[in-house]
């Protein structure tokens, strides 16, 4: 029987990430109007997919904003 798991180098559905993080998922739409670098794959249906360098991004502005209390301009 296959794991539930993913790989460590597979991508991440905005679902998946949203529950590691334990953010909304609209969270991480604002976050890719306010920081351009925070830009995943979008795919057929503007799925979004997050490769590894995304989601270390994403943990980063998580970890600033909701644990250091930096602002969305302060990050």
């Amino acid at each position: 029987m296959a794991s539930a798991e993913k790989a460590a180098g597979a991508f991440k559905t905005i679902g998946e990430l949203s529950a590691e993080l334990g953010v909304a998922q609209h969270i991480l739409r604002y976050w890719e109007t306010n920081f351009p670098q925070h830009k995943p794959l979008q795919r057929a249906g503007n799925r979004r997919y997050y490769r590894p360098p995304d989601v270390d991004l994403a943990r980063r502005i998580n970890r600033l904003l909701n644990e250091e209390g930096y602002t969305v301009r302060g990050v």
